[in-house]
């Protein structure tokens, strides 16, 4: 039962999973027999990608039947998934079952944990990494790095993170780059500076409005709203960021205010790299923790308006100006 299932908000990434099982099980000789994409507009998009799942491949190579932003895991009618059941066991060994969705699969249904149980180590996740957690993301450019064939330095790495934050398709863009950049300095590791010159770094990011509004500069947080926005950021994505930034600083405010080491802060603050700390510290020194904790309600206000429908700017810019008072 060859079933894959891929998940998550990261398009990229899956584009690239799914290029790499294609490579992988699909004869370049015979792709036009054995392919099969079936978008989540065609009529009985299911039924369709199960029938050509049970059909043995032509010549070399398997079958790859890839279902589309398939929402069987988010609901699944009762004889939907009674073809699921009698169908995804008996599914060839030569044909490979596809499915991806950008929703998390929701554990509570059949169908979901059929899959799950089908599908076995073959479900896999791409989330997006949120982008306060920087270790993360730098480990992730030391993946897509590895797997380009690009040497960074660890300050290089961390760079081109800051540059790039969560967006994949961006890093693997920059990465291309590099690796051209790369090829005429006898494979030695990229640093810092090579770095911030040749690649594409948004000029304001969430993670800087957050530190705007942390020194109380409403004239440099509103500039950076403004352009968010206009690059298209999305609202609600804004203001998780935020979110989680404020709520990492008031963990680490409150747990320097009972004196705790920096192992434990990390701990409670959910941060990876202990090393960490150290910035984290100077960055709250002049804060008292009443001001953080009178943040968060004010983000949470702002995001409950904008999931209620609030035009996006003027909302920003009214809570940003709230925010900055609090902290000033």
């Amino acid at each position: 039962m060859p079933i894959y299932l891929y998940w998550g908000e990261d398009d990229f990434a899956i584009a690239k999973a799914v290029d790499a099982l294609r490579d992988r099980v699909l004869d370049s000789n015979w792709v036009s027999f054995n392919y099969d994409k079936i978008p989540p507009d065609q009529s009985d998009a299911v039924i369709v990608a199960l029938n050509q799942a049970m059909t043995p491949a032509f010549g070399a190579g398997d079958r790859l039947v890839w279902l589309v932003d398939t929402t069987l895991c988010q609901q699944c009618p009762p004889e939907l998934l009674a073809q699921l059941e009698r169908t995804l066991p008996v599914i060839p060994e030569s044909c490979v079952l596809l499915l991806t969705t950008r929703n998390k699969p929701d554990g509570r249904l059949k169908s979901t944990k059929l899959l799950q149980k089908c599908a076995g180590k073959n479900v896999r996740e791409f989330a997006t990494i949120p982008p306060w957690k920087t270790d993360e993301l730098v480990r992730h450019v030391r993946e897509a790095a590895d797997d380009v064939g690009v040497k960074l330095t660890g300050d290089g790495a961390e760079m081109l993170a800051q540059a790039v934050g969560n967006d994949t398709r961006q890093l693997y863009a920059e990465l291309g780059k590099l690796r051209l950049y790369a090829a005429g300095r006898s494979n030695q590791a990229i640093g810092a500076e090579d770095v911030a010159s040749l690649t594409i770094s948004s000029t304001q990011n969430s993670l800087q409005l957050a530190a705007a509004i942390r020194t109380g500069d409403a004239a440099t947080a509103l500039a950076i709203v403004s352009d968010l926005i206009h690059r298209n950021e999305p609202g609600l994505r804004i203001v998780a960021t935020l979110i989680g930034q404020f709520r990492t600083w008031l963990w680490v405010r409150l747990m320097m205010d009972a004196g705790e080491a920096d192992e434990r802060i990390a701990q409670a603050a959910e941060v990876g790299n202990p090393k960490r700390i150290y910035f984290l510290r100077q960055e709250v020194k002049n804060l008292r923790f009443e001001q953080l904790q009178k943040a968060l309600p004010v983000l949470l206000e702002l995001e409950i308006s904008l999931k209620r429908g609030a035009q996006e700017m003027p909302a920003l810019q009214t809570k940003v100006i709230e925010l900055c008072q609090v902290l000033s």
